[in-house]
């Protein structure tokens, strides 16, 4: 089974399909694509990936990106271990979960948005980050108030971690970047402790990545 990840050391949907596979067991390549340089615009990558994010997921030969269909398609070819529920409620409730960072969260506070507040509206850099800090603090405290409602056991859906934990953590990451404190947030902070305790979650994460080590040691 050839793997092949266009992903970005800081991108959380990259770090969402990292973990993943590495939960699997799948091993991989990954290709950096510097999304904040603007590397995914260049023809070479709109010719992998037209909608011109990370990551790009290959697997012998066939492409599919955005990270919830990546995952689910992991699921598919690699039944075991199981991210996503067999019964349709708990597979409801996990898509839920994990939708709450993919499709409410997030979206707002990837590049292309920071650029566009610049560009388009003039905000400065500590507007940009106020921005990244409001939006990553809203995903936080819903999913408080979620985890709230069904406590981890001891991961989100029980035994084992899947989708809305990979998810969840990668919220966490968000908060890491902006050196938000989890204080507020407990029940989410042991939920990340418990996935950053194993290692398919520690090793994904985007400070233990190459591209990040050696960017801090010419620093």
């Amino acid at each position: 089974m050839s793997i092949t990840v266009y992903g970005f050391w800081r991108s959380i949907a990259s770090f969402r399909v990292r973990v993943a596979l590495r939960l699997k067991g799948l091993p991989f390549e990954e290709i950096p694509i510097d999304i904040l340089s603007g590397e995914q615009f260049e023809p070479g990558y709109k010719a992998v990936n037209a909608e011109r994010v990370v990551p790009t997921f290959i697997h012998d030969g066939h492409s599919i990106f955005q990270s919830l269909a990546i995952i689910e398609y992991l699921d598919d070819i690699q039944p075991t271990p199981k991210l996503i529920p067999g019964d349709i409620k708990e597979r409801a409730y996990a898509r839920s979960l994990a939708l709450t960072t993919i499709a409410d969260v997030h979206p707002l506070t990837v590049p292309r948005v920071r650029n566009h507040l610049a560009t388009t509206f003039g905000a400065d850099a500590g507007a940009i980050e106020e921005w990244g800090k409001h939006w990553t603090v809203e995903g936080l405290a819903t999913y408080e108030r979620l985890l709230a409602q069904r406590a981890p056991a001891p991961f989100a859906l029980g035994a084992e971690p899947g989708l809305a934990d990979i998810c969840i953590a990668g919220q966490v990451v968000g908060a890491h970047y902006l050196k938000l404190e989890l204080g507020a947030y407990p029940v989410v902070s042991r939920l990340a402790e418990r996935c950053f305790a194993m290692p398919a979650f520690a090793t994904s994460h985007p400070f233990e990545q190459p591209e990040y080590k050696t960017a801090n040691r010419l620093v």
